[in-house]
């Protein structure tokens, strides 16, 4: 979420830590919309190479969430992944060997299931770090679950996506935040078609 074209909440006064990401993904103040790229899910696994050859046990999940993990969606050209650690908030057992492979902490959010934000070496990404148990872990799965299964919500979320990119913003966060509303719709029927196909297996 956080966010990095995954599921964003409004703005939680998150603490940055390193260079202000809030700008990489805009160009003068407007969000890029690029069309479905097929390179974005073997840029995933080239990133989950990466860091699961610097945490190796230590990684709990590795998913590839937000826009890109969608197939036909098209998606701000920014890949996010999302980590299961046991504990976010004990850095020392985690975030030293992913700084030696390259990753640097932009956002520490300790008020908000001790989130981490890491961004990569080489590609443009947003690495969320969430402790297991998490409810936001569900909940960002079932969005790119939901919208991989819908064709009709990847085009409602596109258009709303494409009208927000035709403005001009601050901050990427400001962005993010604007989806909210669409965001919670979906989530609302993410939840209905869950329960369906619960009932119907």
């Amino acid at each position: 979420m956080s966010s990095l074209e995954t599921p964003s909440l409004p703005s939680r006064g998150e603490k940055r830590v390193g260079p202000g990401p809030q700008s990489r993904n805009l160009v003068n103040g407007r969000v890029h919309i690029s069309e479905p790229d097929p390179k974005w899910p073997y840029l995933f696994r080239q990133e989950d190479g990466r860091i699961r050859g610097a945490l190796g046990d230590r990684v709990l999940a590795l998913d590839h969430v937000g826009s890109t993990s969608v197939p036909g969606l098209p998606a701000k050209p920014c890949v996010d992944l999302l980590l299961v650690v046991a504990d976010p908030a004990d850095e020392p057992a985690y975030l030293t060997d992913l700084e030696k492979a390259g990753y640097s902490l932009v956002i520490r959010e300790p008020d908000w299931y001790e989130h981490r934000v890491l961004k990569g070496p080489s590609i443009n990404l947003n690495l969320h770090v969430f402790g297991q148990g998490c409810e936001e872990i569900d909940r960002m799965l079932l969005f790119r679950d939901y919208l991989t299964a819908d064709a009709g919500a990847r085009e409602r979320y596109t258009a709303v996506k494409r009208e927000l990119s035709e403005r001009t913003w601050e901050k990427i966060q400001d962005y993010a935040d604007a989806k909210t509303g669409i965001v919670r719709d979906l989530l609302a029927e993410a939840e209905v078609w869950r329960r369906k196909g619960t009932e119907d297996s």
